[in-house]
């Protein structure tokens, strides 16, 4: 298997490092897997589903955000993006943008979310800062 990560990604998470290809196309089951290991610590549940098909090509996401606020998400090629607003659930007719990473979309629905992320961004710093005096 190779690890696709391209050079020019300058965030380095273990979404990222965990990008499997099969041929051309990435494994999106296992991309779902590595987007909840990567932010779970910022959200109050989160889980690839398990009874929405998924496809090499498309996996679903359940997420409840930190202000109770439950969804369905669609990860892609293209991206992230809203595909309900209940655990397992796909509304064809939603029509939402889609977010190049996880962190883009979670910043636009969770302001828990951005208090969370920006909190442990506070403590890995702190403890570089201990860790170089």
């Amino acid at each position: 298997m190779d690890v696709d990560c391209q050079p020019e990604e300058s965030v380095t998470s273990s979404f990222e490092e965990d990008c499997v290809v099969l041929g051309s196309v990435k494994d999106m089951s296992l991309e779902a897997e590595a987007v909840v290991k990567d932010v779970l610590f910022a959200v109050d549940e989160m889980h690839v589903s398990q009874s929405l098909n998924s496809a090499s090509d498309v996996a679903y996401i359940n997420v409840e955000t930190r202000e109770g606020n439950r969804y369905c998400l669609e990860l892609t090629e293209a991206g992230l993006r809203v595909v309900g607003y209940a655990f397992n659930q796909v509304d064809e007719d939603l029509n939402t943008q889609y977010h190049e990473t996880v962190y883009s979309l979670l910043d636009k629905l969770s302001p828990g979310y951005r208090e969370a992320f920006g909190n442990a961004l506070l403590q890995r710093l702190e403890r570089l800062k201990q860790n170089g005096q």
